[in-house]
């Protein structure tokens, strides 16, 4: 059983209510209602954390591990390891704004619908990719305009 906070108006904060452990959002409920908002925050929350401790753990790593290594070729190696790594955190840091801006649009009450129709996003697909801005069928539009496009520049 969800534990329902509200605001001065008597609507209920989406923010901090609490839900049960088992709870996924449902097609039989109303879309987005505050339950469903409550989950996808907190579940953009625990992916925002679980990426920066990923990162501190890296930092850490990479002021214990300053290549040490003798051997040159061991040494390259290294370089090429970490390099790959500071790409990827260079990635998850901009996958943290795309959090960040899905966690904005929780609060301004647009988390969900699609920004090119405006019609909702299936929960599957927020499920999967809680960060998504479009309807399935908007982002393969999208998709294919950008190949189009892409392809035009190369000829």
């Amino acid at each position: 059983m969800a534990t329902a906070i509200h605001d001065l108006n008597g609507s209920e904060k989406f923010d901090e209510l609490v839900l049960d452990d088992d709870y996924r959002p449902s097609s039989d409920e109303e879309f987005m209602n505050v339950r469903q908002k409550a989950y996808f925050l907190n579940k953009l929350r625990e992916w925002k954390e679980s990426i920066v401790e990923e990162s501190r753990a890296t930092m850490a790593q990479l002021q214990v591990d300053s290549l040490r290594e003798p051997d040159l070729a061991d040494r390259a190696s290294s370089e090429t390891d970490w390099s790959l790594e500071l790409r990827t955190r260079d990635r998850q840091r901009k996958l943290i704004g795309k959090i960040d801006a899905a966690i904005r649009r929780l609060y301004d009450d647009e988390y969900g619908y699609c920004e090119v129709t405006g019609d909702p996003i299936s929960l599957p697909r927020l499920e999967a990719r809680p960060i998504a801005t479009m309807t399935l069928e908007a982002q393969e539009k999208h998709e294919r305009t950008e190949r189009v496009s892409r392809d035009d520049r190369t000829d």
